[in-house]
């Protein structure tokens, strides 16, 4: 399920930000906004998918879609709250068209204190111009 949710993490940045991302395996530990997502596959498991933003991204994010230049961190959950649910749901339709797997996906949560990396199964990091995004997944 992961290389799906990734293709969807990389076509919102290729068609929504229209900037490329690269996989990075080597970076400090930023502080990130974390949100999470569940999903349930056809198949009946379960699975929790995390998306982390760091302040730049979610500041370049914000003033794509928003126009403001500065958000505040309420404007900026928001956005990552959206964010999540564009990519989830992208993923969502890429796996019923070439997967034919459907899926259900909830509502997305904001995640207040960082989630201990023990916790979550697969992470892939994604360099985006000067920001990173982080996309992990958690078997239910």
């Amino acid at each position: 399920m992961l290389p799906i949710i990734l293709q969807a993490a990389e076509n919102f940045c290729i068609h929504q930000l229209r900037l490329s991302c690269q996989p990075i395996t080597d970076s400090p530990q930023k502080r990130t906004l974390l949100a999470y997502i569940d999903v349930e596959a056809g198949d009946g498991t379960s699975h929790r998918v995390f998306v982390g933003c760091d302040f730049v991204l979610m500041q370049m994010i914000t003033e794509m879609f928003l126009g403001e230049d500065e958000s505040d961190e309420q404007t900026l959950i928001d956005m990552l709250l959206e964010t999540t649910n564009m990519i989830v749901g992208s993923a969502k339709v890429l796996a019923e068209e070439s997967y034919e797997q459907s899926m259900t996906i909830a509502t997305p949560f904001f995640v207040s204190e960082e989630v201990s990396q023990n916790r979550i199964g697969e992470m892939q990091r994604l360099g985006i111009e000067n920001g990173e995004m982080m996309i992990a997944l958690q078997r239910l």
